[in-house]
C-alpha cells in the first residue's frame, strides 16, 4: 500500500500513539473475550477444566493464529480439537465444543452483518449492503442447517470418501481415517441431542452469544479510537457496523486473514459506496491511512502475540514425546496380539513333554 498510494510514514503516525495502543489493546480485550469463552465453554460442556487458565488461553490463542492466517479465517478449530484431545478430551465432545464457538462467532458476525447492511441500503450505499448481505447469508445458512440437523440425525461422511481418501494413503490408513471421522460426526450429532434438550446448555450457549456480541463491541471500538483521534466523528454503533461489515468480506476464501478484502469492507462501508469503484476512489481517500493503521492495530500486533501462544503450545507437545507414546501403543497392540500365540505355544510344549 505504501508503494502503491500516496501515503507516507507522516499519515500513519498522524493517528498518535495513545490512540494506537488503545486500539491494540482493545482488540486484545476482544480475543482475550474468545479465550475466556473457551475456557466457560470446557468447564459448562465438559463438566471440569481440561487444563490450567494459562494454558487454556495459550491453545486458544494458537488457534486463532492459525484461524487469521488462513482464507475465509478456517483451520483455528483444528488446533483447538487436537489440543483438547491430547487432554483426555473424546474426539467428538471436541469437536462440538468447537462447533459451539463457531455457531457463536457466526450468529453473531453475521447477524451485526444483516443489521450494516439494512442500514448501509437505508443510507443510500445500496451497493456495499447488498455485498455484504449476500455473503453474510450462505455462511449463516450453512450454520444453521448442520445444527438442525446434528440434532435430528446422525452425520456421516458419504460413501465416495472412502475412495478419495485411497487416493493419498494406503487403503488401512483410509478406512481408520474414515471410521474415526464418522465416530467424531457420531459423537458430535449425540452431544447436539443431548444439549439442546438441555435448559443448562441453551443457558451455557446464551452466555457465550453473549460474551460474542462484547467481543465484537471490543472490535468497534478498536476503530473508533483511532478514526476519532483523525477528527472522523464516528461513535461506537457506526464503528461496530463497519468493523462488522469488514469482517463478513474479509470471509471470502480469497486472501489470507482476508488481507485486502477487510480493509475494503472498512472503506466501502465509511465511504457509503454505492456502485463499483475505481481503484484511485480507493487510494487517494483521505480515511485510507487510519484505516491502515487500525489493520496494523487489529491484525499484524495480535498476529505477533497469537504466533508466541502457538510456540509456547506447541512446544508442550514435542515430536519425540509423541513418537515414543505412539510406538509404545503400538508394541503394546502387537503383545497382546502376540500373547494367544505365546500361549498357545506354551501348551503345545506341555503336551509334548507329557507324551
Amino acid at each position: 500500500m505504501f508503494l502503491f498510494t500516496h501515503l507516507s510514514t507522516e499519515d500513519i503516525f498522524a493517528v498518535g500513539a495513545i490512540p494506537f495502543v488503545i486500539s491494540c489493546l482493545s482488540v486484545m480485550g476482544r480475543i482475550l473475550l474468545q479465550a475466556y469463552r473457551f475456557k466457560y465453554f470446557i468447564k459448562e460442556f465438559i463438566g471440569h477444566n481440561v487444563s490450567s487458565t494459562a494454558n487454556t488461553i495459550s491453545a486458544r490463542l494458537a488457534g486463532e493464529f492459525v484461524t487469521q492466517t488462513t482464507p475465509s479465517y478456517v483451520g483455528g478449530e483444528l488446533v483447538r480439537i487436537a489440543w483438547l484431545t491430547k487432554k483426555g478430551v473424546a474426539a467428538g465432545k471436541a469437536a462440538w465444543l468447537t462447533t459451539m464457538e463457531i455457531i457463536a462467532d457466526v450468529l453473531v458476525g453475521t447477524l451485526l452483518g444483516f443489521v450494516a447492511g439494512a442500514l448501509a441500503i437505508y443510507n443510500g450505499a445500496s451497493f456495499i449492503g447488498i455485498i455484504v448481505i449476500l455473503i453474510a447469508i450462505p455462511t449463516f445458512a450453512f450454520w444453521v442447517v448442520l445444527i438442525v440437523f446434528s440434532a435430528k440425525r446422525t452425520l456421516r461422511l458419504p460413501s465416495f470418501s472412502l475412495s478419495i481418501v485411497q487416493r493419498f494413503v494406503a487403503k488401512e490408513r483410509a478406512e481408520r481415517m474414515v471410521r474415526s471421522v464418522n465416530d467424531a460426526l457420531s459423537d458430535l450429532c449425540k452431544m447436539s441431542r443431548d444439549n439442546f434438550n438441555s435448559p443448562k446448555a441453551i443457558k451455557t450457549f446464551s452466555i457465550g452469544i453473549a460474551i460474542t456480541f462484547v467481543a465484537f463491541l471490543f472490535q468497534g471500538y478498536s476503530f473508533m479510537v483511532l478514526a476519532n483521534a483523525v477528527g472522523s466523528d464516528i461513535d461506537l454503533f457506526d464503528s461496530l457496523m463497519a468493523t462488522s461489515a469488514s469482517t463478513v468480506l474479509a470471509t471470502l476464501p480469497i486472501t489470507l486473514g482476508g488481507s485486502g478484502l477487510a480493509e475494503l469492507g472498512l472503506w466501502a462501508y465509511v465511504s457509503d459506496l454505492n456502485s463499483i469503484p475505481s481503484l484511485d476512489d480507493v487510494l487517494n481517500d483521505n480515511q485510507l491511512s487510519v484505516i491502515i493503521v487500525w489493520r496494523i492495530a487489529s491484525y499484524h500486533v495480535p498476529l505477533v502475540i497469537m504466533w508466541i501462544a502457538l510456540m509456547k503450545t506447541i512446544g508442550r507437545a514435542p515430536l519425540k514425546d509423541t513418537r515414543t507414546s505412539y510406538l509404545s501403543s503400538e508394541k503394546e497392540n502387537e503383545d497382546a496380539f502376540s500373547a494367544p500365540h505365546d500361549q498357545n505355544k506354551r501348551i503345545d510344549k506341555s503336551d509334548k513333554s507329557v507324551k
